[in-house]
């Protein structure tokens, strides 16, 4: 019996995906990771649990890709087409698609085929098949033409068959459709003409294919809203002749036949289908998968925002565009049976297991997870000799749902817990049902706020920003800093608009409302270092990593900076009180992808840019002032977290900062000490190149066991 989960998207911002939809969606090297290529510009990869995107790369402005991006499993790197001709190949280190390696080829590309355990297959428009390696080896070698003129190549397919690779494409002249199957092992390539069968009488809108034993099962779905199918020989009797081939039909009216839009289908087993496109009599798109074996339709999904009709799978997951938006579906497909197919099997579980699905939807679960019988573990009980009518159990997790409908604050909180007491098999669905029913109650009662419930239920650590994406934007209503500031420290995937969100109210909110609430100070360290500060007043000179920061610069810069003394008074004392740095701390370590920060950071208010900077700037003078570059403290931000920052900000905000009158200062002490780091780190280069040069020497010398004493000049 066949079952399609509950879909979620992929990517929320809408792809450029054009009218025919996106060039495609292919696994990577990791497990969960896929890259989507658009059919403009961009090649996105994603991990699917995460629902977030983990880079994006982009060919130039007047390029175009032209062959969807796939993974070489030999290297990890990715390799995509643009301009029909143009290679290019790269990894996840590499930003700029323009500089990475580049290849242009002699033929144009029609796709590039890569599955784990094989060698990247470059097929070429004229039919030719090339490895990747010979190719990279002689790019602009002649690449020969095997179809006759006038073919066009219409779907293709890849197979690792007995531990050989098999490649197998359709190509269309004149309405006549014909199967090429090249086998690697042995260089032969076969050709076949699909004839129709004496029932088909359309046109044929898709294919796909599976191996089964000796033969490639090649369905086809044609306009009659029908699949027909075709059994090819993997290993031919003769491979000169063209061979003809009979396609039969194998399940009737699975779409409708009055559009040819939006229709395609992919073959998940060999008994099962899925088809996507209009059922019959409804004209609404929708998602189904057949059983093949028995005819039947296993299940059904409307899509109403429509879709591109393109369909993936790998794995349990089916991909397609719904609407504007790249979506997910799982699905399953169990064994194949007369009971499965119609709908009479009986599934049986032993009493010491337990099922979960792969995602966990937690707005619906409050509905089918909890009451459900499958959620709880099976009781034995016992009958007397007379009929008796035995009421069940109400599970506590259920018990406690009732309390917050209509329970007060405080009695809600005792009751939360006895819960989280006592472990039960369901724990993980019962917390998001509980915090569901909490926010739930909060929207109805804006008078309703268990602050003290909701932190309980985050200090569990099951929850994450994905699974409640609603808490945060609660908290963020109330003004709740410390319940945002727990959840920084504890959502690895909340998004960066969510973050910048969070910055804006730690940096608005009063000094006089951040008095009374109770933050996390583990982060922070004693700023009012009297003795430090002594020193820094003595100073005539600002020193910096042992080098004087004022010396060396033209004079230009010596009249913006007159007055030293004055930045050792600004930046010898925190801009912002402990509490409030507290707070920016959890965004300092908070996790974030720069391509989609740096939009949200230009929304930021100017003063409240100049005053996270020179918080920033006030770290960096810390950490310089300490031999190992690290802040004091359980938990502080690192240097390289405070630079990045100061870097994003600036690029984000550069106009607007140097339009500040208050900034002009932070500026120009900013720019001394990118100056003085600079120094630095030239002056290690040159120590690092000595002792290269001295470890040469060592190396090269003959230990003869003599005392001896040699005076080296560095500089």
């Amino acid at each position: 019996m066949a079952a399609l989960g509950e879909e979620f998207t992929l990517s929320a911002e809408a792809l450029f995906a054009g009218p025919d939809g996106l060039l495609g969606v292919e696994p990577s090297d990791k497990t969960d990771h896929f890259l989507v290529t658009d059919r403009s510009r961009t090649v996105v990869l994603y991990k699917v649990s995460d629902q977030k995107p983990l880079g994006s790369w982009s060919v130039k402005q007047g390029q175009i890709i032209t062959c969807p991006a796939v993974c070489n499993y030999q290297t990890g790197e990715h390799i995509v087409v643009h301009d029909n001709k143009v290679l290019r190949i790269w990894n996840n280190e590499d930003v700029n698609l323009d500089k990475v390696f580049k290849a242009t080829l002699s033929a144009e590309v029609h796709k590039i085929h890569s599955i784990q355990g094989t060698e990247p297959l470059v097929l070429f428009e004229g039919g030719a098949v090339r490895g990747l390696e010979a190719l990279l080896a002689e790019p602009q070698q002649k690449i020969e033409k095997v179809i006759c003129d006038g073919e066009v190549i219409k779907w293709t397919k890849f197979f690792v068959v007995f531990r050989h690779p098999v490649l197998v494409f359709i190509t269309e002249k004149d309405g006549n459709h014909y199967a090429y199957v090249q086998m690697f092992n042995s260089r032969n390539l076969s050709k076949y003409s699909l004839l129709l069968g004496q029932e088909e009488k359309s046109v044929t809108l898709n294919f796909t294919a599976y191996v089964d034993r000796k033969f490639i099962s090649l369905m086809s779905l044609s306009s009659d809203g029908c699949i027909y199918e075709t059994l090819i020989p993997i290993y031919p009797g003769d491979t000169e002749k063209n061979q003809r081939l009979v396609r039969s039909l194998l399940l009737k009216a699975v779409v409708s036949g009055i559009t040819r839009n939006g229709v395609t289908l992919t073959a998940l087993d060999q008994d099962h289908v899925a088809v996507l496109g209009p059922p019959l009599p409804s004209s609404k798109e929708c998602l189904s998968i057949w059983n093949i074996k028995f005819q039947t339709l296993q299940t059904s999904k409307e899509l109403p925002q429509g879709t591109s009709g393109q369909l993936w799978f790998y794995g349990e997951n089916l991909f397609m565009l719904h609407g504007k938006c790249l979506t997910v579906v799982p699905y399953k497909c169990g064994s194949s049976s007369l009971a499965g197919a119609l709908g009479k099997l009986k599934h049986t579980q032993d009493t010491g297991t337990q099922t979960m699905p792969h995602f966990v939807n937690w707005e619906m679960s409050q509905g089918c997870g909890l009451g459900s019988p499958n959620s709880e573990q099976p009781r034995i009980l016992r009958r007397k000799k007379t009929e008796i009518s035995l009421q069940p159990e109400v599970p506590a997790s259920e018990q406690l749902l009732s309390t917050i409908k209509s329970g007060s604050e405080k009695h809600i909180e005792v009751e939360l817990r006895k819960f989280l007491a006592k472990w039960t098999p369901d724990f993980h669905t019962a917390i998001g049902d509980i915090l569901t029913g909490l926010l739930g109650r909060c929207k109805a009662e804006p008078s309703f706020y268990p602050q003290n419930c909701l932190m309980q239920l985050i200090q569990t650590h099951v929850l994450s920003y994905s699974l409640c994406p609603g808490l945060m934007d609660t908290a963020l209503e109330k003004t709740d800093v410390q319940m945002l500031q727990l959840c920084l420290q504890q959502f690895p995937d909340i998004p960066e608009s969510v973050t910048c969100a969070c910055l804006k109210t730690f940096l608005s909110i009063g000094d006089d409302s951040l008095q009374g609430i109770n933050i996390n100070m583990e982060s922070i360290f004693d700023y009012s270092n009297t003795e430090q500060d002594e020193k820094m007043e003595e100073q005539s000179e600002i020193l910096r990593n042992g080098f004087n920061a004022e010396k060396n610069y033209s004079n230009h810069n010596r009249d913006l900076s007159k007055k030293p003394q004055d930045s050792t008074e600004e930046t010898s004392s925190c801009p912002v009180i402990p509490k409030r740095a507290a707070l920016l701390n959890a965004i300092l370590h908070s996790a974030y992808s720069e391509t989609f920060l740096l939009p949200h950071l230009k929304d930021l208010p100017a003063q409240d840019i100049t005053l996270f900077l020179q918080y920033l700037y006030f770290l960096y003078l810390k950490c310089s002032e300490n031999a190992t570059m690290t802040l004091p403290g359980i938990h502080p931000p690192t240097l390289s977290q405070i630079m990045d920052w100061i870097c994003l900000l600036l690029d984000a905000n550069f106009t607007v900062v140097l339009m500040i009158p208050e900034a002009k200062r932070l500026l120009i002490n900013l720019y001394k000490f990118v100056k003085s780091q600079i120094s630095v780190y030239s002056e290690l280069n040159k120590i690092e190149v000595s002792f290269r040069e001295i470890q040469k020497l060592n190396q090269e010398k003959n230990n003869t066991g003599l005392y001896s004493i040699e005076v080296l000049e560095l500089f």
